[in-house]
């Protein structure tokens, strides 16, 4: 349900309906996914896995533990098929786009893998380099984009090549406020340093002075996509508004911990309010 919650937040119109469910799907198996590079894979397991999804062949499924191939067919099966409805619909070959993303998540996961098994701490820099694509943002708004009704070779290469800028800062926001409401949970069950450590460990500050100095790159980083909106870019209007939303959803869904991951009270509540309980109009 936090799946289908983020959706909601992103697409709000009600013709949006098809595109909710297959972002919910997408947003299920970076969540899968992230789990298996943080917590489940081994090295060497996770390395191989990175390597099979590069190929996109279904044939190098047989080099898998068990448990990566289930994830493997349903990551191959899914992404395919959407793939082919939108050359159906729009006569264009997204493979080797969808392709080149999800590697790109999965090297982003390999080397925070690598960072932790070394005992590395990066210099926060570094660590947003790449944390920004290891938090999924991006390839969550390329999928976003696919289906749109007009999507064009400029939008793609704008994604796929050098991720226009409106597009890196909203997912910047997205990996700074999961950091902020994540990073104490994940360290206890052995995760990588976030950005708050990678700070203070850069400028031997408290961890609140860290925390603080995180929201104001938050904040700045907002004034920047208000900037970036006003300029031309290779997007609709209705696509900008999804990438400012995704930032926002982040900041509700991280604001009173890990609302995503483990769930709390209050995420529970606003679906409950959202999905089930009736709406109450005055007579």
């Amino acid at each position: 349900m936090e799946n289908f919650l983020w959706t909601v937040g992103m697409e709000i119109a009600p013709e949006d309906g098809k595109s909710r469910i297959f972002l919910t799907m997408v947003y299920a198996l970076i969540t899968v996914i992230d789990d298996v590079y943080d917590v489940y894979g081994t090295l060497d397991e996770l390395e191989l896995f990175t390597d099979v999804v590069e190929r996109w062949d279904i044939n190098a499924i047989q080099r898998l533990p068990d448990y990566m191939k289930i994830y493997y067919h349903a990551l191959y099966n899914s992404i395919n098929e959407m793939a082919f409805d939108t050359l159906k619909e729009q006569g264009i070959n997204v493979i080797p786009f969808l392709k080149k993303l999800w590697t790109d998540l999965c090297k982003a996961y390999l080397l925070e893998a690598k960072w932790y098994y070394i005992g590395y701490t990066p210099t926060l820099q570094e660590y947003i380099d790449n944390a920004w694509i290891s938090i999924g943002g991006s390839l969550v708004l390329a999928h976003s984009y696919l289906v749109n009704d007009h999507i064009t070779e400029e939008g793609l290469h704008s994604i796929q090549e050098n991720y226009s800028d409106i597009v890196y800062r909203s997912s910047l926001i997205i990996r700074l406020a999961n950091d902020l409401g994540t990073s104490s949970y994940e360290l206890k069950r052995g995760d990588i340093l976030k950005s708050i450590q990678c700070y203070m460990h850069e400028s031997g500050v408290s961890e609140e002075e860290a925390r603080e100095h995180i929201r104001k790159l938050i904040d700045s980083t907002w004034k920047k996509i208000n900037e970036d909106q006003m300029a031309k870019l290779p997007f609709p209007r209705k696509f900008i508004e999804i990438i400012k939303n995704i930032a926002r959803v982040s900041l509700l869904m991280y604001q009173n911990g890990d609302g995503h991951g483990i769930g709390n009270e209050e995420t529970k509540d606003r679906v409950l309010s959202l999905f089930v309980h009736p709406i109450f109009l005055p007579k």
